[in-house]
């Protein structure tokens, strides 16, 4: 079976819980928690591997190369955020090519114009249903005729330009193209997500950015509105980002951690995390006695 197999099926189950990463140590951390599946935020990425704002200037590069680390590191099927597919439908089929012998398992393609910004900032435009729909094609065509699997979920930001409706129509217009879940970006209310849930075929994708444009509500909650798929990409990055900003302040203050030793993990701790054990078993088969 197919890890974009193992997917769906998950989702049949029930509501999926998946948190975002951005690199080796974050996808570790999140399958040592036990999530099922995990998503590679493009936010986080261009945070983490720029220092830049999710402003449309990471590159296809940038993020085959963060899916790389992220895969080798997950026994979870890895989705990736593939913004627009950094082109037309032609740069799509590369952008997937690329992804999968990344060892992502699907992608999120967006219909925004390039380039593209957080879906919950201001000042969104997106291109027409129709060319965003061939790129829907363009990435199962691309997926089949390289002989894999894909799990392909079509995101649509139209809901701040164009409105809900609009949002609506063109996720059923990408559903026929070839999407296997849908995702209506930025819903500004309960009564949106119910009608999103309502209308549009599952499954369907929910994102939930902490103090973000859309209500933050749990896994159960979404599931009883109609939603399978529940992303939350940034709760690890801004985490980690407060408790680095935390320690670096101390330490420049204080000049030392050793009163404050609560605020980070022991450095055993962070070894199991990575694997250290393991090294020194793996190593211990080699040694010369």
């Amino acid at each position: 079976m197919t890890q974009a197999e193992t997917i769906r099926r998950a989702l049949k189950r029930d509501a999926v819980l998946m948190p975002g990463v951005y690199d080796a140590l974050s996808a570790r951390i999140a399958n040592q928690t036990g999530f099922k599946i995990i998503f590679i935020s493009g936010y986080s990425v261009s945070a983490t591997a720029l220092g830049e704002p999710d402003f449309g200037l990471l590159s296809l590069g940038d993020i085959t190369e963060a899916t790389r680390r992220v895969c080798k590191n997950s026994n979870a099927p890895v989705i990736v955020d593939a913004d627009t597919g950094y082109g037309n439908a032609l740069n799509v089929r590369r952008t997937v090519c690329e992804l999968l012998d990344a060892g992502a398992a699907g992608v999120f393609l967006e219909d925004q114009v390039w380039p593209k910004r957080c879906g919950h900032m201001r000042g969104k435009k997106v291109i027409t249903a129709e060319e965003h729909a061939h790129k829907i094609r363009a990435a199962r065509d691309a997926a089949e005729e390289s002989g894999r699997d894909l799990f392909i979920v079509a995101r649509t930001d139209a809901r701040q330009p164009l409105g809900l409706d609009a949002a609506i129509e063109r996720c059923k217009l990408y559903k026929k193209a070839g999407a296997d879940a849908l995702f209506v970006e930025a819903p500004l209310s309960l009564a949106e997500l119910r009608k999103i849930g309502r209308e549009l075929p599952r499954p369907l994708v929910a994102n939930m950015i902490e103090r973000g444009v859309t209500p933050q509500l749990t896994r159960k909650q979404l599931k009883a509105l109609g939603f399978q798929m529940i992303v939350c990409p940034l709760a690890g990055l801004c985490a980690a980002a407060k408790a680095v900003t935390e320690i670096y302040h101390i330490l420049k203050t204080k000049e030392t951690t050793r009163k404050d030793l609560d605020l980070v993990l022991t450095f055993d701790e962070f070894n199991r995390i990575i694997g250290l054990q393991q090294k020194y078993d793996t190593e211990k088969r080699y040694a010369v006695e």
